[in-house]
This record gives structure tokens, C-alpha cells and sequence, in this order.
């Protein structure tokens, strides 16, 4: 199983920002059942998609700052960071094949 990246405020920038790569990024929380619905999704395309981007997962009770500062109101919401900049985001709980979508074009 591949490995995801927990994001903070502190590794934000490193992480997400100068990422090389394309970014996913899972706003959820371990009490949130849509969230853990699509994790295995998440996972998977981690692992498919190993070295073309990188999955990063925010928890929003540990880091309610970050969240706070992408305006995330529920979740999951999924965020795709390109060149720094957000390129294309979902939220709720969605097919494997609606997550691919938001970043295959950018890889």
C-alpha cells in the first residue's frame, strides 16, 4: 500500500505548494463515513499512480486552520493542487473513476 502524505500547516508549503507533482488532497476526518467510504479509492490511486502525483490527506479536527483556509464546510472534500495553485476540487463521496478525473488531464 502506497503512502500518503499528512499535511499540516507546517509542512503545507514543502508538501503541497513546491510539489513537482500534481497534488491530491483529502480534507476528511476519522468520524466522517463518506470519508472513509472513498479512502480506499484514495489509496488505490495512490498506488496506480505512484511518482506521477503525490496524495496528500489534511484531517480537518487536527489541522481546523488549514481547513479554514480553503473554505472547507464538509467532507470529504478533495482538492487538486497543480504549480501551487488549485486546479480542480469535489467534496462529498464519489466514484474511483470521478476522483481519477480530477487529475489524470494533468499528468
Amino acid at each position: 500500500m502506497s503512502e500518503h502524505i499528512v499535511v499540516t500547516n507546517a509542512n503545507f508549503e514543502t508538501e503541497v505548494l513546491k510539489s513537482p507533482v500534481p497534488v491530491l488532497l483529502d480534507f476528511w476526518a476519522s468520524w466522517c463515513g463518506p470519508c472513509r467510504m472513498i479512502a480506499p479509492f484514495i489509496e488505490q490511486l495512490a498506488d496506480e499512480y505512484s511518482g506521477r502525483i503525490r496524495v496528500g490527506k489534511v484531517n480537518v479536527d487536527e489541522e481546523a486552520d488549514l481547513a479554514g483556509r480553503h473554505g472547507i464546510v464538509s467532507i470529504p472534500t478533495l482538492l487538486v493542487y497543480k504549480d501551487g495553485k488549485i486546479v480542480n476540487q469535489t467534496v462529498g463521496a464519489v466514484p474511483k473513476q470521478s476522483i481519477e478525473a480530477l487529475f489524470k488531464g494533468l499528468i
